[in-house]
Formats: C-alpha cells, structure tokens, sequence
C-alpha cells in the first residue's frame, strides 16, 4: 500500500525538476554559503578539506555493555519508567550497588 502524504509539500518539485533539465546555474549570493555552487573548483576545495562530525547520540563507551533480556514484575519496570529518561542507567546503577553490597545466597 502506498504511503500518502499528511501534508502537501512546500517545494515547487515542477521547478526543481525544469532547473535540473536545464542545468542552470544555482542563485548564489557570497553570504548565503561557503562556496558558490556554481564553481567545481571551489565545491571540490570545500568538500576536500570538509570534516565529518558525529551527529547526536551518545558518545561511543570505552567498554561495550552486552544486551540483556530478563523479567521483572511490572510494578518494579513501571516505578523504573515513571523516573522520565535513563531509566534503564537506573536499573544497573541499582544493580551495581546490590552488587557492591553483598548479593544473598539462593
């Protein structure tokens, strides 16, 4: 099934695709950018000396944590997700300080 729009778009694709066809010259003014688009010479020097930069997330950990599945009882998963964002930092940091302080015996 096709998925359909929830609202039209706002660019005039019958334009970009007639400014394609013609290969007309992009409109630069200077202070628009930092480069005129127009200038291979000026594009390749600009992406020649460009940088990735990581985008938004968190940053990379020193050591991989590995993925867990368990159960737990729903009022102590829900009591956890009711603390807003990290609650799942939460849960280790608990589980850290059962840890610290002595596990009981089964």
């Amino acid at each position: 099934m096709p998925k359909t729009p929830t609202k039209p778009s706002a660019t005039d694709w019958a334009r970009v695709k007639r400014d394609a066809t013609q290969d007309a010259p992009i409109a630069h003014n200077p202070t628009d950018g930092p480069y005129n688009p127009n200038d291979a010479d000026a594009v390749a020097a600009y992406w020649q000396q460009a940088s990735v930069k990581r985008g938004r997330g968190r940053p990379a950990a020193a050591v991989k944590r590995p993925t867990l599945n368990m159960r737990v009882d729903a009022d102590v998963l829900e009591a956890f997700k009711a603390t807003g964002q990290g609650w799942q930092t939460r849960i280790n940091a608990a589980l850290r300080e059962a840890v610290a302080h002595g596990l009981p015996k089964a």
